[in-house]
């Protein structure tokens, strides 16, 4: 089985968004058309829980897009973005989400942040989707979403060293591009054994 990963096609990644993603929503149409080639479609979504430790206003003294040490290791202080419930962490309104067998939700335990859509940042902490994958039969998973330096660098990652055929269509993604993550990820995805498409 073969299965499409959406990854975070929600508001707040998109233009007008709290941590908006250049071009995020020139991929929607593309993703749509895409769909229906697979056996499977999961959406992920992150879904933060206001006041996350993840966010620099939890976190006195810091701005966005500064570094942290957290119990788990470093990480990226964000803006507030794709809070539960909230417009910013809805899907984008012309992604045909009727279309996914599952929704993976990740990032709502406030205290660590959660990019892949197999673990929290710990690296230990599973969502469940592999589970989900290896019971239907899976083998096989291709990526598109937000952002390719991040939430879907951390899933091919995962995904990869879990076992899975892993694709990415760089066509159908787009990076923030923070102090040189992308160049970071694409090595990080091609030393894992990920094939963009």
């Amino acid at each position: 089985m073969h299965a499409l990963l959406i990854i975070d096609l929600q508001n707040d990644f998109c233009e007008g968004g709290a941590l908006a993603v250049a071009g995020g929503s020139e991929i929607v149409a593309g993703i749509n058309a895409l769909a229906g080639q697979f056996d499977a479609v999961v959406l992920t979504q992150d879904w933060h829980p206001a006041g996350h430790s993840s966010f620099a206003s939890t976190h006195a003294g810091h701005a966005p897009y500064d570094m942290i040490e957290m119990p788990y290791g470093q990480q990226v202080l964000w803006p507030d973005h794709c809070i539960q419930g909230t417009e910013g962490g809805a899907f984008h309104p012309l992604l045909e989400t009727d279309r996914a067998d599952i929704i993976i939700r990740k990032g709502y335990n406030p205290a660590i942040d959660s990019y892949s859509a197999f673990f929290e940042n710990d690296h230990k902490t599973p969502t469940g989707l592999e589970g989900y994958l290896r019971t239907r039969g899976g083998t096989e998973v291709t990526l598109v979403g937000l952002a390719l330096d991040f939430c879907v660098n951390y899933s091919a990652v995962d995904a990869a060293q879990l076992g899975f055929k892993v694709n990415v269509r760089k066509d159908l993604c787009r990076a923030i591009d923070l102090n040189g993550s992308l160049a970071e990820a694409e090595k990080a995805m091609k030393g894992a054994g990920v094939r963009f498409d």
